[in-house]
């Protein structure tokens, strides 16, 4: 699997892609917002876009389809639920379908609902896992819940699919906040060595370069997957001092989702 990850250099920081069967050049463009660069991409590697696929129906995300489609004649794949809030699907996914790009590319269907509950992620069944996570996982963060939202689903998300995943996975967001991100994770936890040393690490930071993390990393520097730290737990009970004797994983969740909001 050929992979372009095309930073759009816009306010909301969005990050598209454009990916390719290395055998066909038969090419699949995910969440193409800034269209003419997932275009460019495409013509420079001679890649064929065949398919486009939304992870969700926020329009930074469903921007540039009507374009992308109008210039590559592509078939829209999104949600089965996202119908009456994306215009034009021509293929409903569901948890378990695959997407075939070309003759070696598949990417298996998510159904991870949270920051909207019509979200889909794409995993890519390559020897090294990858993940297309839209707003669901970011590096070092997680979605909002502002727009058509739940948390806790966001949290049955993370707990029941994303946790799982293999460690080597390579997360592949919707946007770059890694900055921002890694500096929630010290505000809740100031000991994550880890988290200290990536941000350290991002005074020159392009994202034209983007960092790439892995699950295996998210579990260390982001808040979100260190749902037992004493730290984090110990911090929680400062902001919220009527906090149970036990606090669970989801309740830990929620309340770090609530703080973030306002961060």
């Amino acid at each position: 699997m050929l992979v372009e990850h095309i930073w759009t250099d816009n306010s909301y920081r969005n990050f598209n892609y454009v990916i390719a069967c290395p055998e066909t050049g038969e090419a699949l463009a995910i969440d193409p917002l800034d269209h003419e660069k997932c275009l460019a991409a495409a013509k420079r590697r001679g890649w064929n876009v065949t398919q486009i696929l939304n992870t969700h129906e926020h329009r930074d995300h469903t921007g540039g389809n009507d374009a992308m489609v109008a210039a590559t004649q592509a078939k829209l794949l999104a949600h089965a639920n996202a119908g009456g809030r994306i215009d034009g699907i021509d293929r409903g996914l569901k948890a378990g379908d695959v997407v075939k790009v070309g003759r070696s590319v598949e990417l298996e269907v998510l159904d991870t609902p949270g920051h909207t509950m019509a979200h889909i992620c794409m995993l890519a069944r390559t020897d090294k896992p990858v993940l297309f996570c839209g707003d669901t996982l970011f590096n070092a963060g997680v979605g909002n819940c502002k727009s058509s939202g739940r948390p806790e689903a966001l949290y049955q998300t993370f707990a029941g699919q994303l946790a799982k995943l293999p460690d080597e996975t390579l997360v592949y967001p919707g946007h770059d906040y890694i900055a921002n991100n890694l500096g929630f994770t010290l505000d809740r936890e100031p000991d994550n060595a880890k988290a200290k040393e990536m941000l350290d690490g991002l005074t020159d930071y392009d994202p034209n370069a983007p960092v790439l993390t892995t699950l295996g990393q998210e579990k260390e520097i982001n808040t979100f997957f260190r749902l037992h730290s004493p730290t984090v737990i110990r911090m929680l009970r400062e902001r919220f001092p009527d906090l149970p004797d036990e606090v669970d994983a989801e309740m830990a969740f929620l309340k770090l989702r609530e703080l973030r909001n306002d961060w």
